[in-house]
């Protein structure tokens, strides 16, 4: 499968949210997603990658680079929304977008990599796992504000 990775521009956005929205049953609108990319796009910590075979956007991740004060942690990166389309799985191509995020991070000067996962994608853990991410001893909190 002949995939080109890229960092997705704002004519992106109608594919890249209609493949996180079937990927995580969520309900982002276009309207939303153009609002918030506006917002972020100068912003060159906020990155999202996605990967079109044929012209179709087929793969996406979002990374956020955080430079930090405290030696130990540096820069590191998270990512969220890694997913690739349901028809185009079993293809390798979540390595090859893990492979082309790290490029990035490294690029960036990141130590480490997080990543968040809900746990319903059980497959999605699987690859992490494979690709050499180690589950912390962490829990992950959240409040709505």
């Amino acid at each position: 499968m002949d995939i080109h990775f890229q960092i997705m521009e704002e004519h992106d956005l109608r594919g890249t949210i209609e493949l996180c929205n079937l990927c995580f049953e969520e309900n982002t609108s276009i309207d939303y997603a153009e609002s918030i990319y506006k917002q972020t796009n100068a912003d060159s910590n906020q990155l999202y990658v996605i990967g079109k075979l044929d012209g179709k956007i087929v793969a996406h991740l979002k990374i956020t680079v955080i430079p930090t004060i405290y030696e130990d942690m540096n820069t590191y990166a998270i990512f969220n929304h890694v997913c690739v389309h349901p028809d185009f799985r079993r293809h390798k191509l979540g390595t090859k977008l893990l492979d082309f995020a790290f490029q990035i991070c490294r690029e960036k000067g990141c130590k480490t990599v997080e990543l968040w996962s809900r746990n319903f994608r059980v497959a999605a853990h699987k690859l992490y796992t494979d690709y050499g991410f180690n589950i912390d001893d962490a829990m992950f909190f959240s409040k709505t504000i």
